[in-house]
């Protein structure tokens, strides 16, 4: 921490670093300094939705250079939707949205007499200082500083990391106020507490150590971590502002200031095209599954979520069949099985028994649950179904739907609607596609530096980086002989359906056209025949591995339909106005 002359440590120095514009006590007064980081610490703000975006794309959001703008953490459109918005949440000081507990002892070092109190964040003072001001005040907490990341420090200091930046402030703090003889650091980030930890002790050794005459005593630093809460913004909000933030990067780059990056746009990874089953009926159908005594429960995922038709986006042909998205379809339970006690299973009949349906795997099936490292595929192997009681033969009403998560990749001039729905696309292999392009050509994310935040687990709560880069999104899908099938192109199932005489139609192909939006539903043949109330689910896809998997909470929750799509609203790039209004 030595670096400066002791001259320079005065309180009129130190409130430069903060925003505010209040008198600091007298250096004689502090005894004890109180750090409060915001983001996740005090405040709980919004995370990119694990359930709406695939992994990478959380990591590609809260990535700095992937955005001229510099994406999730630094775009103030983000934090002002928290909640309902800053209209509607700041009256009600963002109820809800707090770490109460630290809250309170944010309060009590407000109020103790001998301590000052200092908001830390890593976050830009030009584009947040006013409103971080707005939401502390809201909760009538009176910080003696709130410090916020400025692009240059008082004596002209630049800082390559967040964690640069707080360090240096640290020791403005503790050489300022030389006779504090403790100070607290509240922070929610595992490698910041760590390096916290590790900065004091190397600071109080160098006290010790010194052969100089001492600036001031070693301090006693206690480092909290705290427990990090995900949370994350109304999944229609969320998508807006990300919209919102892709039309002022491609704004930028269309304007030629920006020549090291590409315009982006929202693409839908299709996991799965099935039968939906409701959570209430999900509900009913795991009461069938009955667990050997050796088999812990901590170790089996739950699903019964839906009756597959295929493990990708089903072709348009196909989809007519099966009546469309939205079309309902009753079922019938009519027997259980379990393969080898890792996977468990129930066998359904349409009702009526001669309704047209179609499936992929050999059998109509729920999967009903799985032990990890299993997959949904090895229900295929299940050889002998065992009758049930009358009372276990549920009936049940789906509806074919598909099961859906968002990426963010440049924009492929040229690329097919159908195109669009497949994540894992190999440049070295083509694909003819009827009135479509030849190859796929994959986009994946930019850079990497600490200033994108990375959480203790794995997906849920992401905060950036590289984590458990996949292939797409089809890994583990494929429940039977279709592996060849399942990065798209023609789409092959068994005739395992009870209208023998439309088995031709099992072969479909990528219709024409450039997909520009988000979910341009009501303007979609795929939706036409139910309308626009019948639209995709946006949820976690099945076939991820539980050891990448592990906070999820699997991909049963439903969002909220995503209006009528961004056309409109890919047109208001420099205002960001139009489509997905919040609360619709």
């Amino acid at each position: 921490m030595a670096g400066r002359k002791l001259a320079s440590y005065t309180i009129t120095g130190l409130k430069r670093w903060s925003c505010l514009t209040r008198e600091l006590p007298p250096v004689s007064q502090v005894k004890a300094l109180h750090v409060y980081d915001f983001d996740n610490t005090l405040f709980m703000s919004p995370l990119p939705n694990p359930k709406l975006w695939t992994i990478q794309a959380t990591g590609f959001l809260q990535t700095q250079e992937c955005f001229v703008n510099g994406g999730w953490w630094h775009d103030p459109h983000i934090l002002e939707a928290t909640g309902q918005g800053i209209e509607k949440e700041e009256p009600r000081a963002w109820e809800g949205w707090w770490n109460e507990q630290i809250v309170d002892l944010a309060d009590l070092s407000i109020k103790q007499n001998d301590a000052l109190a200092i908001l830390l964040t890593g976050r830009s003072e030009d584009n947040f200082a006013q409103l971080i001001k707005r939401i502390v005040a809201s909760k009538k907490l009176a910080f003696d500083m709130i410090c916020l990341k400025p692009q240059a420090g008082p004596n002209n200091q630049t800082f390559t990391s967040t964690m640069n930046y707080k360090q240096a402030i640290l020791q403005d703090l503790i050489y300022t106020y030389k006779d504090a003889d403790e100070i607290r650091v509240y922070e929610d980030r595992v490698k910041h507490t760590r390096v916290f930890r590790e900065h004091f002790e190397s600071f109080n050794k160098m006290l010790l150590n010194s052969s100089a005459p001492a600036v001031r005593k070693p301090i006693t630093a206690e480092i909290i971590q705290v427990t990090e809460t995900n949370t994350t913004l109304d999944p229609v909000a969320e998508t807006a502002e990300v919209q919102r933030m892709i039309n002022g990067h491609n704004a930028a780059i269309n304007s030629g200031n920006h020549t090291l990056s590409s315009p982006l746009e929202i693409k839908r990874t299709v996991f799965f095209t099935g039968y939906l089953i409701s959570p209430i009926d999900t509900t009913r159908l795991l009461t069938l599954v009955k667990l050997p005594s050796s088999t812990r429960e901590s170790e089996v995922k739950y699903l019964a979520n839906n009756i597959l038709i295929t493990p990708r986006p089903c072709p348009q042909p196909l989809l007519e069949k099966v009546g469309g998205i939205g079309r309902k379809q009753t079922w019938q339970v009519t027997g259980t099985a379990n393969f080898e006690s890792r996977i468990w299973a129930a066998r359904v009949t349409p009702v009526p028994a001669n309704a047209p349906y179609h499936t992929d795997n050999p059998v109509p099936m729920v999967v009903l649950a799985l032990v990890k490292n299993a997959r949904p595929s090895e229900a295929n192997r299940i050889q002998n179904w065992q009758p049930i009681p009358s009372d276990k033969q549920y009936i049940f009403q789906t509806e074919v739907g598909e099961k859906v998560q968002l990426r963010i990749e440049s924009v492929v001039e040229g690329e097919g609607e159908y195109e669009s729905l497949f994540q894992d696309r190999n440049p070295k292999r083509r694909r003819d596609h009827q009135d479509g392009p030849d190859s796929y050509r994959p986009v994946r994310g930019g850079h990497h530096t600490d200033e994108n935040r990375r959480p203790n687990g794995v997906n849920g709560g992401y905060r950036g980086g590289n984590q458990n880069r996949g292939r797409g999104g089809n890994n583990n899908l494929n429940p039977g002989n279709h592996s060849r099938n399942a990065r798209g192109g023609r789409g092959r199932g068994n005739n395992n359906n009870s209208n023998n005489n439309s088995s031709n139609n099992n072969r479909g192909r990528g219709g024409r056209g450039s997909y520009k939006s988000l979910d341009d539903v009501q303007n979609n043949s795929r939706y036409a025949n139910h309308g626009s109330s019948y639209q995709p689910n946006y949820d976690d896809g099945p076939g991820q591995n539980f050891s990448n998997n592990n906070n999820n909470d699997g991909y049963n929750a439903s969002f909220p339909a995503l209006g009528g799509g961004l056309g409109s609203y890919n047109n208001g790039a420099q205002g960001g106005d139009g489509g997905l209004p919040y609360g619709k």
